[in-house]
């Protein structure tokens, strides 16, 4: 594993422990928390040529793995599970390890988010090359045929909204299955739904050490919004990437 050290709140005597890496990440035992995670290029893209992966490092990996093996459920909008080529997860050693020490279930769920279903084709992987069967977090007035054919696929549809996707009682009804620690990837439109509605503890932002220029989006895309104020809780480096966590409506202090 490359060299990860803490700079704040302490800057740490050497490269941290996996085990004090996953002691930073965990998420609360004790509330429904959603963690938003992102990377971004020092000049503020969040894709290279369409895809987040042209901005990744191997430290920016580690992080983004600890978001998913310690979680309950995996949040995704469907333009980006699309564009991404999501799949369920599939728990490897290290993953399988994590979760058998942090006493989670064996697999992390998957749930989609849609409103239209334009971009959740019934055939994606995101639905069909699962462990177990994928959430789709849609509304009523998404096409009653594509809602079949998502069931069809193997997907479990919930509706939540009428002519829109009701984002709190999305959360809410991941919470009432008990799939309370929510590791959301994206992209920039759910994230700055999500914001707007309040429903966003966390923010794990990589700053990736590239500068990228150009026309590409920024993690947040929304309706705006009057600033969340941010805490910051840890920042962690290697190999020229910083790694923050920003705790999201906190004043210093609380």
């Amino acid at each position: 594993m490359t060299p990860i050290h803490q700079i704040f709140p302490v800057a740490d005597a050497g490269p941290l422990t996996t085990e004090a890496i996953e002691r930073l990440y965990a998420y609360p035992d004790d509330a429904t928390t959603v963690c938003v995670n992102f990377v971004a290029s020092a000049d503020g893209a969040v894709e290279v040529d369409g895809l987040s992966a042209g901005l990744s490092t191997p430290p920016d990996k580690v992080v983004l793995h600890l978001g998913t093996d310690l979680a309950d459920v995996v949040l995704v909008a469907a333009g980006t599970a699309a564009a991404e080529r999501f799949t369920g997860v599939r728990p490897n050693a290290r993953m399988a390890d994590r979760r058998r020490r942090f006493g989670l279930a064996e697999v992390p769920t998957t749930a989609v988010v849609t409103a239209t279903g334009r971009s959740l084709d019934p055939c994606a992987p995101v639905l069909t090359d699962t462990l177990v069967p994928t959430i789709v977090l849609t509304c009523a007035s998404a096409p009653e045929d594509l809602r079949v054919k998502w069931a069809d696929a193997g997907a479990e549809v919930v509706l939540v909204g009428d002519e829109a996707v009701d984002l709190g009682a999305a959360v809410d009804e991941l919470a009432r299955r008990g799939l309370r620690r929510i590791n959301c990837m994206g992209g920039p439109a759910l994230f700055g739904s999500l914001a707007e509605a309040g429903l966003v503890d966390e923010l794990r932002l990589t700053v990736a050490p590239f500068l990228v220029s150009g026309d590409a989006d920024r993690i947040s895309r929304g309706a705006g919004m009057d600033p969340a104020r941010l805490r910051l809780v840890s920042v962690v480096t290697g190999d020229d990437t910083l790694m923050l966590r920003y705790r999201v409506g906190e004043s210093p202090g609380t």
